[in-house]
């Protein structure tokens, strides 16, 4: 399926309310379905495929509509990464909009079978280093495609990654997640569960505060999502191996975000501590969940921005006056000029920024 798409963002619905973006460049979106060792794999092509290749994987029971939608819906965002990138989002299988049922004789893949997918997918589209971008447990699949094949990443964008086996904690809770998905599929209990993984309490709402629009939105998304299909990948990353020793391994530019309500950020910090620090950059974002693309993605403007800048990336000029964009210089602390860049961590993103030595 191809069409030819203009974008006029003053018409774009998101979370609940029409949100003014501005108009964006005519571009391409297309739809492949590719036949893997392991399945079909649907992947959403978006832009000029003569630029570089950004692709993008997203967390359980999502795609890249519930999952990266806020942050390329953001005007800065957009303009940086579709002037710069081709953009392939990759759908777990089963995950893609409009997907069928997985039938159940068909055999789970393994993490390892889903970063293997990866390599099957650059190779239908004659694509050799490519720019990473995943949220948890996609996150995870990209950090294992990269411990396997570092020759063709350029550097990775991660959001609230994972890279140990799980805990226990962890390990249980999927498991009540998969009991639930396989007795009563896509029921209200599991939403609330899958939801506690991806948001902050603060949007995730209470008694006295009703649940944000993006919440709402994404509650609404999971109602398309088919049980075997969720269960199946996350079958595969309740069973992920640890893949510490080979990040220890990796000379690729690091780009880290997570939450601090993230429930995965102690694994984030150890992922950061384990790679090496001359590549790597942490960035903690105050009052957020694991899915900062959609609940803060204005908090990965400025530092994609200049992580970008490191491979001769920039935003087009058109943008940089803007006055509504946090990507001026005077918003910019000035270590990020510097070196040593790739060793900051921030924290809280807006407001204070240091530097470790």
């Amino acid at each position: 399926m191809a069409e030819s798409v203009s974008v006029d963002m003053e018409m774009i619905f998101l979370g609940g309310k029409l949100q003014y973006i501005g108009i964006i460049k005519i571009f391409t979106c297309q739809e492949h379905h590719i036949q893997t060792g392991c399945g079909s794999v649907s992947v959403i092509v978006y832009g000029d495929q003569h630029k570089p290749a950004l692709i993008t994987y997203p967390d359980v029971a999502l795609n890249h509509m519930s999952c990266f939608q806020g942050l390329f819906f953001c005007p800065e965002a957009a303009s940086l990464l579709l002037h710069n990138f081709c953009i392939y989002h990759i759908s777990p299988p089963g995950h893609e909009l409009g997907a069928a049922a997985i039938c159940p004789e068909d055999p789970v893949p393994s993490a390892e079978d889903l970063a293997d997918q990866i390599i099957e997918i650059l190779n239908y589209f004659r694509l050799g280093a490519v720019m990473c971008m995943g949220v948890s447990a996609g996150a995870y699949i990209l950090s294992l495609f990269t411990t396997k094949y570092r020759e063709h990443v350029l550097g990775l964008i991660l959001v609230s990654p994972l890279c140990k086996a799980p805990s226990w904690t962890e390990w249980f809770f999927n498991k009540v997640m998969s009991n639930l998905l396989y007795f009563y599929g896509v029921c209200g209990l599991l939403k609330e569960c899958l939801l506690q993984r991806y948001f902050s309490k603060e949007v995730r709402g209470n008694a006295e505060f009703p649940e944000s629009e993006i919440v709402q939105a994404c509650r609404k998304l999971l109602d398309e999502r088919k049980s075997i299909n969720v269960l199946r990948f996350l079958s595969a990353i309740n069973e992920r191996p640890d893949i510490t020793e080979g990040l220890k391994r990796l000379k690729c530019r690091t780009l880290i975000f997570v939450g601090d309500s993230s429930p995965f950020h102690s694994e984030a910090l150890h992922m950061t501590s384990k790679l090496d620090r001359r590549y790597t950059a942490l960035v903690e974002v105050q009052g957020c969940g694991s899915m900062v693309t959609e609940e803060q993605p204005h908090a990965m403007l400025v530092p994609m921005e200049y992580f970008l800048m490191g491979y001769g990336l920039y935003r087009p000029c058109h943008f940089s006056d803007s006055p509504r964009s946090p990507l001026s210089p005077s918003c910019i602390s000035p270590e990020l000029f510097s070196p040593e860049s790739m060793g900051l961590r921030l924290k809280p993103i807006k407001t204070r920024v240091s530097l470790q030595v």
